[in-house]
C-alpha cells in the first residue's frame, strides 16, 4: 500500500481495525502513520549572513605570547595585600541565619584575584588583605545560582587569608621558545609559529560562524511540518546525550517533553541539509573527505595513526561525510545567500564561536 500511494513512513503504522470479513478472500485493516513532510525550499537568497572580515596583528601575536607566559607562569609568596591577579589562599566559613551550610566552607583554598572563579561579592572584599589577616564578608546569592537551595539568600562568610602570592612570568628567551618546539630562531621563529596557529584557529572559527549562520538562516526561511515520531525518537536522543554529559542525571526525572525544543531544532535541520543535496545534486568527493580526516588528524600527535582508526570504523567514517555534507551545504548556500562582509577583531571573532 505504501508503494502504491507512494508514502515515505516517518514512523511504524499503528492498527486501528482490522477484520477478516466472512466469505471474503483476503482482510481489512485501517493503518495510521506519520510520513515524510514534502519540503519546498525557499530561495536561498533571503538568508542573510554576516561573513568576518579579520587580520592577524602585531598587537593579537603579542596578546597571545602573553597567554603562553602566564600557562608557564610560577606563584611566588609576597608580604603586601592582595591584588588582582595574585593567588590568595584562604580558609572560610559560611553561615545563612547563623546556620553553616553544605558547600559553604573550605580549607587552604587558593583564589586567584580577577578570574571570577568566585561570587563578586565574596572576591572583592579579599582585594586589600594581608596573610594573617580575617573578615567577615556578607554575600547575597544570585537569583540564577547554580544550586536552587542558595538562590537569594544572604550569608556571612568569616575569612581568614593564609598567604599571597604574585604572577612570576618567565623571560622570553630561548628557554621560553624552546618550552613550545622552537629550538632554533627564538622569538622570531616563535611568533611566527604562533601567527601560523592562530590563523588556523581564525580559519576554522570564521567556518564555524557561517555554518551558524546558515543553519539558522535555513531553519528561519524554511517552514514545514515535522512528524511527531521523528521529534519523540530525537528527544531521546538527546536526553541520551544530556545525562552522559551530566553523570548523576536520572532519565526518569527528565521528561521527553523538556528536550523537544532542541530536538525539533535537529530534525528540521537534517531535514533541510537531506533536501538540499538531493534536489542540487550536492555530492562530497573522494577529496574533500580526504582533506576534511587531515584536518581532523592534524591536532594528535600521530596523524597518520587517527586516519587509520577512522578508516576501520564504519561509524566514525559515516559522521565525516556528515560532516562533509554540511561543509558542501554550507558552501552552496553561502553562493546565493545576501552575504556582508563585517570588519572584526580576532579576539572578537574567535571567542563568538568557542
Amino acid at each position: 500500500a505504501l508503494q502504491q500511494q507512494s508514502l515515505a513512513p516517518a514512523s511504524a503504522p499503528r492498527i486501528t481495525e482490522f477484520k477478516l470479513p466472512e466469505g471474503e478472500e483476503g482482510l481489512r485493516f485501517v493503518a495510521e502513520l506519520e510520513v515524510y513532510p514534502e519540503i519546498t525550499l525557499a530561495a536561498m537568497s533571503e538568508i542573510k549572513i554576516e561573513r568576518p572580515q579579520t587580520e592577524i596583528s602585531e598587537a593579537d601575536v603579542d596578546v597571545m605570547i602573553e597567554s603562553l607566559r602566564k600557562q608557564r607562569a610560577v606563584f611566588a609568596v609576597v608580604e603586601r595585600a592582595a591584588a588582582e591577579g595574585d593567588r590568595v589562599t584562604v580558609d572560610f566559613k559560611g553561615t545563612i541565619d547563623g546556620e553553616v551550610f553544605d558547600g559553604g566552607s573550605a580549607e587552604n583554598m587558593p583564589v586567584t584575584l580577577g578570574q571570577g572563579a568566585l561570587l563578586k561579592d565574596f572576591e572583592a572584599p579579599i582585594s586589600g588583605m594581608k596573610a594573617g589577616d580575617s573578615k567577615t564578608i556578607e554575600v547575597t546569592f544570585p537569583e540564577d545560582y547554580h544550586a536552587e537551595h542558595l538562590r537569594g539568600k544572604k550569608a556571612s562568610f568569616d575569612v581568614s587569608v593564609k598567604s599571597v602570592e604574585e604572577m612570576v612570568l618567565p623571560e622570553i628567551d630561548d628557554a621560553f621558545c624552546a618550552a613550545f618546539g622552537v629550538k632554533e630562531g627564538g622569538i622570531a621563529v616563535l611568533r611566527e609559529e604562533v601567527r601560523k596557529n592562530m590563523a588556523r584557529e581564525l580559519d576554522q572559527a570564521i567556518k564555524r560562524r557561517l555554518k551558524q549562520q546558515v543553519m539558522e538562516g535555513l531553519l528561519a526561511v524554511n517552514e514545514f511540518a515535522v512528524p511527531q515520531a521523528l521529534i519523540e525518537e530525537e528527544s531521546a536522543r538527546v536526553r541520551d546525550q544530556f545525562t552522559q554529559q551530566m553523570r548523576g542525571a536520572s532519565q526518569a526525572e527528565l521528561p521527553l517533553k523538556l528536550f523537544e525544543a532542541e530536538a525539533l531544532r535537529r530534525v528540521k535541520l537534517g531535514l533541510l541539509v537531506s533536501e538540499l543535496v538531493k534536489t542540487s545534486e550536492l555530492r562530497v568527493e573522494a577529496e574533500r573527505l580526504n582533506a576534511l580526516l587531515d584536518t581532523i588528524a592534524a591536532s594528535y600527535e600521530d596523524p597518520e595513526e587517527v586516519k587509520s582508526y577512522y578508516r576501520s570504523r564504519a561509524d566514525l567514517m559515516q559522521n565525516l561525510r556528515d560532516m562533509a555534507a554540511e561543509e558542501r551545504v554550507v558552501e552552496f548556500v553561502l553562493e546565493s545567500a545576501s552575504v556582508a562582509e563585517i570588519p572584526m577583531a580576532f579576539a572578537d571573532v574567535v571567542k563568538a564561536t568557542n
